[in-house]
Parts: C-alpha cells; structure tokens; sequence
C-alpha cells in the first residue's frame, strides 16, 4: 500500500512539474500579456520570479542548479559562472527554431558561453546602458564623467552595481575589459574607480536600484542626469521629450541577455517552448516596441514601430554604435574584487 502511494505522489509530482514553468527572469521580459497566451496556448502555467545577475546566479549556485526551468542571465555572466558552478545544462539545438534568431548573434553567444565543447545559453535581446538626461536642465552632461561633474550637484543618480565601475574606468579614460587577462592590474584600476566615486560621492542624490527607480527618479526631477537602460530613457522621452537618452562620447555599454536552462530544471521542455514562442518575430517585435531593447529575432525588424526606429537614430550616431563597448565574460575572481569596491563605496560618508 506504501508503495502505490509513493508512486502516485511521484507521479503527480512529475505531472504538476510539466504544467509548471518556472521563469527567473529580469522585470519587463515576461509581459503578462505573453503569459498569459503561452498559459492558453500550451496548458502549461508559468510562475515568474523578477531578479537580477547577482541574484540568479546565487539563487541558482545555492541549489546547484535547482529552483527553476529557465533563467535569463547576462551573455558575459554564463561562462564562468558555469566553469565554477556547474549550475546550467547545454543548449540542445534540436529543440530551438533557429530559423528565427539573427545568426551573429547566436555566434556571439556561443563563443561566449561555451565551456568544454558544449554551449549553454540562447540569445534574447541587446541593449545598451549610458545615460538618461534631462536635456534642458543638463543640456551638455554626454559622457560618464558628468556622473561625477559638480555641475549637476545633488542631481545625479546611479546604480551602485558592477556596471559603474566599468563605466567609470571608461569615463577616465581606461580600457577596462584590456585587463580582464590581468587581475593584479585590473585590482589596481578598481582602486583608482573606487576612489574616484567616494570622493565625488557628495554629488550625488541617491542610487536607483530597479528599472521602476530609476524611471521614477529622474521623471520626479530628482535627478538629472543618471545612469540608465537605453529602453528606459525611451520610454521616458515618449512621456516628457526632453528626457532622453544618450549615448556616452566614451562608449555606452553593450550587453546580450540571454536564455539558460537550470541544470535541474523540471520542465525542459517548456522552456524551449518558452524561448521558440518569445522569439516567434511578432512576439519579439512586440517585446521590443514595449520595453525598447533589441531583439535577437530575425524577422522582427520588420514588425517594429518608427518610434522604435526613431529611437535608435536619435541617441546613436555612426560613430556612437562603433563605441559601444560590449561586455566580455567576467573572468573569475573578478566580480568578488568589484563587489568589495561597491561595498566600501556604498558604506564611505
């Protein structure tokens, strides 16, 4: 009798992993709307988790791998989070419509998450982080070096996150990704970033810590000049045209988010039904026309919105998309030196 009982409650576990999906995902890339018809399409439910880098790679190293059935982290964070902690499985191929996705930057994905022969991440939409400016009360911030200009006292915000620090060295015209073979050298050019942003730390007004914060700040007139998402100062200029964003004249940041499979994921398959039906190109195209960041579906451009177009050709130049800096995989060793960094900024006076 024990063992009919054990195997009914195995079975119905089996049977409800399969009609759940369990999402990791960054606000925005889940849309309620998409939700709720792959839920009708498919009969499966899906339980969406909102995180960040930081925290899916916690989240995923403390269950090795367990918890959810698709995350979607950062293409520079998957290599060396996957050496470490073995926290992902390897893409199968044969479950993703390829025929969908833009093949540069499959290829970019691939050669940045591939570790031992086997690739372990999807991509799923670009975007660029820079600045978002009041341009009539700031008329001439246009580079990373105004996050610490005097001029704009008391009205600058920016995310106390890794991104900074590199946004910095770039502001004081340092190259740090040309130091990512060199840790001692790369220590020593997060002191002189650290030291940078602690003494010019009066300027600034407060941090924002999510895409709502740090929309809100600067609309509020809180801030005039802070760090942010080119979709964010997108979707802000639509409100008032004189936000915006911009690109910064030493490089705005570039970066791929990407789809990963937990290496304990209960439900495989419903995460590559997931990744084929958000990357199907008017889903894709949708997603972009909403949340403003680029896709990695083929045929989406066709679908996208002139907003969406005007958006582009406004905040870059030639010369602007030329300097974008993208992200390199984050060697190891690396983000425990950068978080001792913002620690000891966040904790000076």
């Amino acid at each position: 009798m024990k063992k009919i009982v054990l195997l009914i409650t195995l079975m119905s576990t089996i049977i409800m992993a399969g009609d759940t999906l369990r999402i990791i995902t960054w606000k925005g890339y889940a849309p309620a709307e998409f939700v709720k018809e792959f839920e009708k399409e498919t009969g499966i439910k899906v339980k969406i988790t909102y995180s960040n880098n930081e925290e899916m790679i916690a989240k995923l190293r403390a269950t090795r791998g367990g918890g959810f059935d698709l995350a979607q982290p950062s293409g520079d964070r998957v290599f060396f989070a996957q050496s470490k902690f073995p926290i992902y499985q390897p893409i199968d191929f044969s479950k993703v419509n390829l025929e969908q996705l833009k093949p540069a930057m499959v290829d970019s994905i691939k050669k940045n998450t591939t570790v031992e022969g086997k690739v372990y991440a999807l991509p799923f939409c670009y975007g660029t982080t820079g600045l978002i400016v009041n341009k009539k009360l700031a008329p001439d911030a246009n580079d990373w070096s105004d996050l610490w200009n005097p001029k704009y006292d008391g009205k600058i915000s920016y995310r106390l996150k890794r991104p900074l620090l590199i946004a910095t060295a770039f502001g004081m015209g340092e190259d740090p990704f040309a130091l990512y073979n060199d840790k001692k050298a790369y220590k020593a050019l997060m002191k002189r970033v650290e030291t940078k942003l602690i003494e010019n730390k009066k300027y600034v007004k407060n941090y924002w810590t999510s895409g709502d914060t740090q929309v809100n700040i600067i609309k509020s007139g809180d801030a005039n000049v802070i760090s942010g998402w080119d979709g964010k100062g997108w979707s802000l200029h639509k409100i008032n045209p004189d936000i915006d964003f911009v690109a910064p004249k030493s490089g705005a940041l570039g970066w791929i988010d990407t789809f990963a499979i937990p290496a304990k994921s209960k439900n495989v398959e419903g995460a590559y039904k997931w990744i084929n039906f958000m990357l199907k190109a008017k889903n894709a195209a949708h997603f972009t026309n909403k949340e403003g960041y680029g896709t990695a579906s083929k045929e989406a451009d066709k679908y996208l919105s002139d907003e969406i177009k005007d958006n582009f050709n406004r905040s870059f130049s030639k010369a602007d998309l030329e300097n974008i800096k993208w992200h390199p995989p984050v060697p190891e060793g690396f983000e425990r030196i950068e978080a001792k960094v913002l620690d000891r900024i966040k904790a000076a006076k």
